[in-house]
């Protein structure tokens, strides 16, 4: 990461500010916990093992409950699952236009 700072600190800094400001505890609508949440969702769905770990955790401080992190993980595994079938119907879809 210091590379990256170090290349580019503008960018790098402003990342940061918008991260503060989305996971920031003073926020007017969804609770804390739910925005982490969400990062857990995502995170499982982008696959990516650092913010699967960072957001987790963040999201039980914040209030979270295990249930509540496995439950986000279901979502996101559901909404995975489901691009796998829309993209399935695309390769029948593909075949039976080819049957014409």
């Amino acid at each position: 990461m210091a590379d990256i700072k170090e290349s580019a600190p503008e960018m790098v800094s402003a990342f940061f500010g918008f991260d503060k400001a989305v996971f920031s505890k003073n926020s007017d609508g969804l609770a804390l916990a739910t925005r982490e949440l969400i990062a857990v969702g995502v995170a499982v769905t982008t696959q990516c093992p650092y913010c699967i770990e960072d957001h987790a955790k963040r999201a039980v401080e914040a209030g979270a409950s295990k249930a509540d992190v496995a439950e986000a993980v279901m979502v996101a595994a559901a909404l995975r699952a489901g691009g796998g079938v829309t993209h399935g119907w695309k390769a029948m879809k593909a075949i039976a236009d080819g049957e014409d």
